[in-house]
């Protein structure tokens, strides 16, 4: 249509040749009363009044939703009837909205026409630019009204709010569970089918998780990028700088809820905790350990698995049979408790 304008094109009323003169010479005659902005049209003013008015005069008949301007109500009607007027000519993807089809051609052809005035980095779309302009200037201008926590993309606060309210919208279709994101649902999805798209470059191991093949390239490159800020050590993973930390700050944020003693690692509580989870179905003894368990069964089955090379005598444990072997090699264990004289000791069968 204003192609057709300069093609020679004549209006039929003056009024229009005066509206269309303002796109070249950037005039805005309506200025609104209540800011300082300013409008080419009356109508734009129109819709801009409805801004401080919070009049929305245009309903929609199959809810109850209401809008500024014909135009978003109509937008919005799409919704309701699945109309997708706008199509792409190179893959036939359909959209409800001009400016979500113009978005979507970037991705063929490239185009990034937002550019970061800090960085230079480019991008498809202005929200997308929006947002990472706040890794700049550090704005979080969205607040989760629980516990005042800011973030600097709504998306992320939505998130977050699912952690006061317990919601997990997204749950697996293979077993029971549930998930506050959509991303973790995927993450949790690969346990079942043991998809892993994460390759490493260096030794061809596979991993399910982005996150955890960059840890593991680590290993590859020796890089410790997490640094502590009182002795300078470096780690690999934040997680184990968090832990070297703790030798610093004293933190001990794991409790036993047995005996309240505390520690500084989870594995440490757990290891701590069970004590003895190993028992003897014959007698009932219980050990630390599924090791102690097993060669503590030997004594009811008599089972003897390690035999001397020497004189076939057979033993419960190795260590048994380590103390034997001395008898062949006339090897002496030496003991030096302190403040004693070394005594030396030889095993005799």
């Amino acid at each position: 249509q204003h192609e057709r304008i300069h093609t020679g094109e004549n209006f039929s009323q003056l009024g229009h040749l005066k509206r269309h003169e303002r796109i070249h010479t950037e005039v805005k005659p309506y200025s609104c009363s209540d800011c300082v902005k300013c409008f080419k049209t009356s109508t734009e003013l129109k819709v801009h009044h409805g801004t401080h008015t919070g009049e929305k005069p245009y309903s929609c008949s199959d809810c109850v939703k209401c809008f500024t301007t014909s135009t978003e109500l109509k937008v919005h009607q799409r919704t309701h009837t699945g109309e997708k007027p706008y199509f792409c000519s190179d893959c036939g993807a359909r959209f409800s909205r001009l400016g979500t089809l113009k978005q979507h051609e970037r991705t063929h052809t490239g185009v990034k026409p937002y550019s970061c005035s800090d960085c230079g980095k480019s991008f498809s779309r202005l929200g997308n630019l929006k947002q990472h302009e706040r890794m700049h200037t550090g704005e979080k201008p969205y607040s989760c009204s629980d516990c005042g926590a800011s973030f600097s993309h709504p998306g992320t606060l939505k998130q977050h709010e699912r952690i006061h309210t317990g919601e997990k919208p997204y749950s697996c279709s293979d077993c029971v569970k549930c998930f506050t994101t959509s991303n973790e649902l995927i993450v949790h999805q690969r346990t079942h089918t043991g998809e892993k798209p994460y390759s490493c470059s260096d030794c061809g191991k596979s991993f399910s998780q982005l996150g955890d093949l960059k840890r593991h390239e680590r290993i590859h490159t020796g890089e410790k990028p997490f640094y502590c800020s009182d002795c300078g050590a470096s780690f690999s993973h934040p997680g184990t700088l968090k832990q070297h930390e703790r030798i610093h700050t004293g933190e001990k944020p794991y409790s036993c809820s047995d005996c309240g003693a505390s520690f500084s690692r989870l594995d440490t509580l757990k290891q701590h905790e069970r004590e003895k989870p190993y028992s003897c179905s014959e007698c009932g003894k219980c050990f630390k350990t599924s090791t102690e368990l097993k060669v503590h069964q030997r004594t009811h089955t008599g089972e003897k698995p390690y035999s001397c090379s020497e004189c076939g005598k057979c033993f419960k444990t190795s260590t048994e049979l380590k103390v034997h072997q001395r008898t062949h090699t006339g090897e002496k264990h030496q003991c030096t408790h302190k403040g004693e004289k070394p005594h030396q000791f030889s095993q005799t069968s």
